[in-house]
């Protein structure tokens, strides 16, 4: 029913994806945006939208609202009040509302790494100190060093900046894991920020993603959780996020530095999220079999290339991929010039590695992943 082998010209549309390397014969699987076309209901309610021809100032339908708290029970059996949420023009947006939010300037800012870029920088444009605690790798797979993580923790912390699934390690943390982040953040007094956009894109069979905030009542009042539809449903464009904070008093403070600041959420975005969430499961259902067979075949193809380690990601649509086996100084730049474009690992806090966006036609990974295995070989 839908056709994610198509292949759609987005050269000359304004893509930020693909205008990175515009004039050039390079395959961008850098940015966390899909190759492919929104699912049909939304693309049909926004031409719905259209025709109805105008585009004043908009807020949330009711509809919306409810289908989110419906969703939030049927998928984690989280119970959320309609007034705990708070509509955000995008996700990062969230991210760098929380640091202006909690604590005041000089107190810091935690986060482990390799991290999503925004979280390395959302401190410090609110006059924040980040402090980053690397994560640990065990059997292949990435690990909060809670030892580690424990002994940064000064008087001056106040934020904890948590990616969950996380981005780029495609990590889905056990409730085990949770607990005990949870645990040390009441134990030193943090807010804790939960960035959950990837929440929907679980691609392990028997893995379920557990909001940090449903732990219990009071984790969840000390907790901002960020969730949108676009990594999901590819509306990145749309600008449409929200937030989830059910203690009151922190919302509240949450809003005041949002004020003046921040924009409204626009018509499409709202429009965009209620046909996603309301009326695209199949679409959704689709996709992540697609990407599943996507993740199968970038592992088997990595495997076979010397230098280079894959992670095996539960969730997301990303790869990340150590390259300090290849003898590379920058394997961002040398898989650039071999035509396909990764993100590179140093902005995520992790010099030697690269990222690989594997949301497109397989025709079109096929051959990003020849151009890598040909480049490595020369």
């Amino acid at each position: 029913m839908f056709d994610f082998e198509r292949i759609l010209d987005r050269r000359g549309t304004g893509s930020l994806k693909w205008d990175r390397y515009a004039g050039r014969d390079v395959l961008p699987l850098w940015v966390a945006d899909m190759d492919f076309a929104a699912p049909p209901a939304v693309v049909a309610a926004l031409r719905q939208r259209v025709d109805h021809g105008v585009f004043g100032y908009s807020h949330a339908p009711a509809e919306l609202v409810e289908v989110i708290l419906a969703r939030l029970w049927e998928r984690h059996r989280w119970q959320v009040d309609a007034e705990a949420l708070v509509w955000l023009p995008g996700l990062v947006v969230g991210l760098n509302v929380a640091c202006r939010a909690v604590g005041e300037a000089g107190s810091e800012v935690l986060t482990m790494t390799p991290i999503y870029p925004p979280f390395l920088s959302a401190p410090g444009l609110s006059e924040r100190k980040l402090v980053t605690v690397p994560m640990v790798q065990d059997n292949g797979q990435w690990l909060i060093d809670f030892e580690a993580l424990e002994a940064v923790v000064t008087p001056a912390a106040r934020l904890l900046l948590l990616c969950s699934p996380q981005n780029p390690t495609g990590r889905v943390f056990t409730r085990e894991e949770l607990t005990r982040l949870a645990d040390l953040c009441r134990r030193h007094d943090l807010v804790l920020c939960s960035d959950e956009i990837h929440c929907d894109l679980v691609l392990e069979p028997g893995v379920e993603h557990l909001p940090t905030a449903t732990l219990d009542a009071e984790v969840a009042a000390r907790t901002i959780t960020l969730m949108a539809p676009s990594k999901t449903f590819n509306l990145p464009g749309l600008n449409c996020a929200f937030a989830i904070i059910p203690d009151a008093s922190l919302r509240r403070r949450f809003q005041r530095a949002m004020a003046g600041i921040v924009p409204y959420v626009n018509l499409f975005g709202y429009v965009g999220t209620l046909a996603a969430y309301r009326d695209s499961g199949g679409w959704h259902a689709a996709l992540l079999e697609y990407l599943r067979g996507n993740r199968n075949l970038v592992l088997a193809a990595l495997a076979e290339m010397p230098g280079l380690r894959a992670t095996v990601g539960e969730a997301t649509y990303l790869t990340w991929i150590d390259a300090r086996g290849s003898g590379l100084d920058d394997p961002a730049g040398f898989f650039e010039r071999a035509g396909v474009g990764l993100s590179d690992g140093r902005e995520f806090g992790a010099p030697g590695f690269v990222r690989l966006n594997f949301a497109c036609p397989r025709s079109v990974l096929i051959q990003a992943l020849e151009r890598m295995r040909r480049g490595l070989e020369c």
